[in-house]
Formats: C-alpha cells, structure tokens, sequence
C-alpha cells in the first residue's frame, strides 16, 4: 500500500505535469459521480493528507482519491495512450488542450465534492508531518489514548497520526526499541512522533532516501526489517522473524521483528 511519502512525492510529480492545465475531455468513469464529464474545468493544485490525493478543480471543486493497495496515476504524452490491456481499469481520465492526458487507474476511492467539503470529508485523519498544519502535541494526545493498543497498531490507525502505512511502522518499532506487539503506551510518545515526522519528511523530500530507514541505499541493506524474514539483523546479527497478516483482522498485518533488539516487555 502506498504510504504518505509515496503519496506526497506522486503529487509533487503530478503538480509539474497537470497543474494549472484546462482539461478539453475526459470522464469519471468510478464512484458516486461515474459519468461525469471534466470537461472545462481546470486543475488548480494538488494536495495530500496522509495516503489521501485531493486535485483540485477551478471553480469549485475537487476530486479526492485514494490509492489503497493497486491504484495508480500516469500521464501519457500527445498521441499516445495507455496499453489495451490497462483500459478497463481507468477511473478518470482528462484530457488536455496539447493531447496529453492524465489517468487515473484502478483506484478504489474516486469521490467528486464541493471544495467546501474536502475538510469534513478528511476530518477523520490524524495530523500529517507532511502537511504545513503538522501538529506533532495532537498526535502525541492521541495516541495516548489507548495505551494499550499495540504498537503497529496504533501507528497503523490514520486518526492518530495520517502517512504511516506497514513498511514505517515496522521500521519503528525496530528503531524505538520496541517490540511491535507490545503496547504503545511503554514508547516515549513524544520522541516516538518526532522521529516518524523525522522519517517520513526525509523520505518524501530527499530523492535518494525515499524509504530508505538504514542510510544505505545497498541492495538488502536499505531496511532494518522489514522483507528480511530469516536474514540475519543488521544491528546484531540475530534472524529476523516475521508474523504473517490475519485475514480479516486490520491490526494484524505482515510483522517483522528482531527478537534481540526487540524483546518482549510486556
């Protein structure tokens, strides 16, 4: 699943290709306004909140998408198009004046809302470091309030603090210490926000850092556990184990852990 940084730097690529553009033709093809046309509005910006995209449409409007596990979004140059067997998966598509055109491709979440309701259509979501209203005390109070959760649990759950998806909370758990199944209330919240907020912008915004958690960007090398089941860690030289998800159960998604740098303590 595509997490914050993946989701930032997709709309800071985006803004360079799209932004400001009048599209000529185009369609929502998924969601409540499947049938729309796009025709004559024109893109104002883009915006993320944690794994979510908001495209702004002048005047008035504004799509918000979420990639979940498959989505995607390209543009392809002046006479050419997408691959035959991609189409059917097309969500959006617009259509600019010089024949480029922006797709939106296999996206589970395609909304069209009225600008004014883009807040409360995001209001579930914790605070983003990526954001400029970042507010790093919100998402200390509200991981704390249920210290008993478990760690990647509750850096899993977006209402706590938006962006971090399974790849970051694994890795923080190993950088904090902290077994992942342990409860979130034995990590020192504050410090724990800071260095996901640290993270996170580090990999948004430096190009060759982008989900690197080790400073090595090595072949194997760039993760302390995450994909390194049976491999010895990096830190101690002890096999990484790993937890397969639960079916069903959203708390319980793949796990990898070093059981020396992260002993149980619970």
């Amino acid at each position: 699943m595509p997490e914050g940084d993946s989701v930032f730097r997709l709309a800071a690529r985006l803004r360079g290709q799209v932004s400001g553009r009048r599209i000529v033709a185009g369609e929502l093809r998924s969601g409540t306004a499947a049938g729309s046309s796009l025709a004559g509005w024109r893109i104002a910006g883009l915006e993320t909140h944690g794994k979510h995209l908001i495209t702004w449409l002048d005047p008035d409007f504004a799509l918000h998408t979420h990639l979940l596990m498959q989505g995607s979004w390209t543009v392809t140059r002046p006479g050419r198009s997408l691959p035959v067997r991609v189409r059917p998966a097309v969500r959006v598509r617009a259509e600019f004046d010089d024949g480029s055109t922006l797709w939106g491709i296999d996206m589970p979440v395609v909304d069209l809302l009225r600008a004014r309701d883009v807040p409360a259509a995001l209001a579930h979501l914790g605070p983003d470091p990526l954001r400029d209203d970042w507010d790093a005390a919100e998402a200390v109070r509200r991981l704390g309030r249920r210290p008993e959760r478990m760690f990647v649990a509750a850096l899993l759950d977006q209402r706590n603090l938006a962006g971090l998806g399974n790849l970051w909370v694994n890795e923080l758990a190993f950088l904090s210490g902290i077994h992942p199944f342990d409860p979130i209330g034995i990590a020192d919240a504050t410090s724990l926000v800071e260095r996901a907020a640290r993270v996170l912008r580090l990999s948004a915004t430096v190009p060759a850092m982008y989900q690197v958690t080790t400073g090595s960007t090595r072949r194997g090398s760039a993760h302390w556990v995450v994909g390194r089941a049976g491999k010895p860690c990096l830190r101690c030289g002890t096999p990484i184990r790993v937890r397969s998800e639960t079916a069903g159960d959203p708390e319980r998604r793949r796990t990898w852990w070093c059981p020396s740098c992260q002993p149980r303590r619970r």
